[in-house]
């Protein structure tokens, strides 16, 4: 029963995607935006996400439900943003989005420099790593697979086409396969926002959180720099992306302390347009 959810989900979707192109990237966007505020609460909990940003506490209550409904509307336009990935990649949509700090991706490759590059799932975060690549980062990418299957093949074709070539899943495996991206000279895009078994719990908005050790066992074992990103969505479908400056960690660090340092990064990251981040990671489950 459930495979047949997916592939009417998996329809409906590829028809949805194929109503956007036709609609054009404007259009499509301001669409998924009403879309998802209608819709959202049906696939993501609005009692979820008002009981994570109590748990928070950088928010008055009164001011929940605005935040809730532009959350959901970002949700749409990320979806409804999927199909025009591929007019990012080809600088068709160039004019919709800057960088800031550019010359830091030309001093990494020139100076053949392995980076850890972390973010948050952001608005719209998948243009993130897709950017990076164009940039000419020799990039591995870390990706969670789509509980759909149907769906989830439309996605990695997304992403190794448009996003990232060097996909890799989350898991041991995928861990592997990180440790030798970096041993050929090669740098890492992650997110560090999202719950894991594996993880520690760390302090995330004064409270414990599990959080993933990935980034700062790179760091002790291969002495990499963290290079923070983060993406902002401005005037409804035009971006601006953040490249941080290399953040040299001491090797003397545990890697506790270096996992805390970096979520009191994403906190801030969080704190300049708490509207758009994906409150939907259940961060604080016990």
């Amino acid at each position: 029963m459930k495979k047949f959810f997916y592939l009417i989900e998996y329809i409906l979707i590829k028809l949805f995607f194929f109503l956007l192109r036709c609609l054009g990237y404007k259009i499509g966007s301001n669409l998924g935006y009403i879309i998802g505020r209608v819709i959202g609460p049906i696939f993501r909990p609005r009692q979820l996400i008002k009981k994570n940003l109590k748990q928070s506490k950088i928010v008055d209550i009164n001011n929940f439900n605005n935040i809730i409904n532009n959350i959901y509307g970002n949700y749409g336009r990320i979806l409804a943003e999927y199909p025009f990935l591929k007019d990012f990649r080809n600088n068709k949509l160039d004019k919709y989005i800057s960088i800031e700090g550019l010359e830091i991706l030309e001093q990494i490759k020139s100076n053949k420099t392995r980076a850890v590059f972390i973010s948050g799932h952001f608005n719209n975060f998948e243009l993130m790593a897709l950017q990076l690549e164009k940039a000419g980062i020799k990039l591995c990418a870390i990706y969670r697979p789509l509980n759909n299957i149907y769906l989830n093949r439309t996605m990695e074709e997304i992403r190794t086409k448009y996003i990232c070539k060097n996909q890799i899943k989350k898991g041991r495996s995928g861990t592997r396969q990180i440790i030798e991206n970096l041993k050929e000279g090669n740098s890492v895009a992650l997110m560090i926002d999202q719950r894991v078994r594996e993880g520690i719990k760390i302090n995330f908005f004064g409270e414990k959180a599990s959080t993933t050790t990935i980034p700062a066992q790179l760091i002790k074992k291969y002495k990499c720099d963290i290079v923070p990103i983060y993406i902002e969505r401005k005037k409804k479908y035009h971006f601006k992306m953040y490249i941080s400056k290399p953040i040299k960690l001491e090797n003397k660090k545990s890697i506790n302390e270096i996992t805390e340092h970096l979520n009191n990064i994403l906190e801030k990251m969080i704190m300049k347009n708490i509207d758009q981040w994906i409150w939907t990671h259940d961060r604080w489950k016990k």
